[in-house]
């Protein structure tokens, strides 16, 4: 059987490693994860800012929220988004923080956007998907030094 190795390696010795991003490079996954969550963040406090000062206009067609009226889950979404905002912006400085508590505020998140369901269906649905893929994206090379 014949292996392919580089030359150098087969005349060195050396066994071929392909190079690695620095140790203070951010991963792409979770620059991806941290833009995301800004954008996401951002709506949902938007979202939740719009509740709390005028709930007519934001119950266009809608038949409320399942679990508060529509002021209070509003302060809901404004504290959440705010969180999920600064947690992106933590996970851009490379605070080793920020990847546990963007795990818990986006399920969080997630878990919030069940209350809205009845008002706003497809923007719920949405969201909640928005946040399994954030989720993913802040888990899937969670083992790994380069990139925390």
């Amino acid at each position: 059987m014949s292996s392919t190795t580089p030359e150098s390696a087969a005349a060195g010795g050396e066994r071929y490693r392909p190079a690695r991003e620095s140790s203070e490079a951010l991963s792409g996954w979770v620059v991806f994860a941290a833009i995301i969550m800004m954008i996401g963040g951002t709506l949902d406090a938007l979202w939740g800012l719009a509740a709390i000062i005028n709930n007519e206009v934001v119950l266009v067609g809608g038949h409320g929220v399942v679990i508060f009226d529509v002021t209070a889950w509003g302060w809901v979404h404004l504290i959440l988004g705010s969180l999920v905002v600064i947690t992106g912006l933590g996970l851009l400085a490379e605070r080793t923080w920020a990847r546990v508590f963007g795990v818990v505020i986006v399920s969080l998140d997630a878990v919030a956007q069940f209350g809205n369901f009845t008002a706003f269906p497809l923007w719920s649905m949405l969201l909640i998907a928005i946040d399994f893929v954030i989720l993913y994206h802040l888990t899937v090379r969670w083992g790994e030094p380069a990139g925390y």
